[in-house]
């Protein structure tokens, strides 16, 4: 199998390294080589989180290079906006819809973009999804991100079952049902 790319971005807090945990672990459970790369950006301040994640039967460094992700998930509009270029022609970008406004907005020396996500769907393959408002309604906002996953994971070649067992190895034993509900709801969408 050739190197498949995955990029996740977001905002320090989202679950990015979560997420990236549970897509490294579905794959080396398939048995390829697996390498991720994080980078923080002010993640505590609510900075750029990006975590890139490459697997295939050979993969020798795990940065992705601009124009070469397979799949894009952002856990933020304007993180979706700012990270795209790093997307193939063909790629998929998997977003959620939610703003997150950076201090340079909080603190009125920038305006928020309008229009992202339409703006992108003119260039890129775009799925939306307000992953925010589905957690809520699975009483927990936090898992926003697993839902996310659950969206992505329609994506790419592995079993319900492998990212369930991935799962519940992964996050802690108490949180393991409403993890696994949540992908179930984003693998639904």
């Amino acid at each position: 199998m050739d190197t498949r790319n995955i990029m996740i971005v977001g905002v320090g807090g989202q679950g990015t390294l979560l997420t990236s945990r549970v897509l490294g672990g579905v794959m080396q459970d398939a048995g390829y080589t697996v390498k991720m790369s994080e980078v923080h950006g002010m993640a505590q301040r609510g900075g750029s989180v990006v975590t890139f994640v490459r697997y295939g039967d050979e993969v020798f460094e795990p940065i992705v290079e601009e124009g070469c992700a397979d799949l894009l998930i952002a856990f933020e509009r304007l993180e979706a906006m700012r990270y795209a270029h790093f997307l193939k022609k063909d790629g998929v970008l998997i977003v959620n819809d939610q703003r997150m406004d950076p201090m340079p907005v909080v603190m009125g020396a920038a305006a928020y973009p309008e229009n992202i996500i339409e703006d992108l769907s003119k260039e890129y393959k775009v799925i939306s999804v307000d992953a925010m408002a589905e957690a809520k309604k699975l009483g927990n906002p936090k898992v926003f991100n697993v839902i996310i996953l659950g969206v992505a994971a329609k994506h790419m070649d592995f079993s319900v079952e492998s990212w369930n067992s991935v799962i519940e190895k992964t996050v802690k034993e108490k949180f393991i049902d409403i993890n696994k509900q949540a992908f179930a709801t984003g693998y639904a969408i």
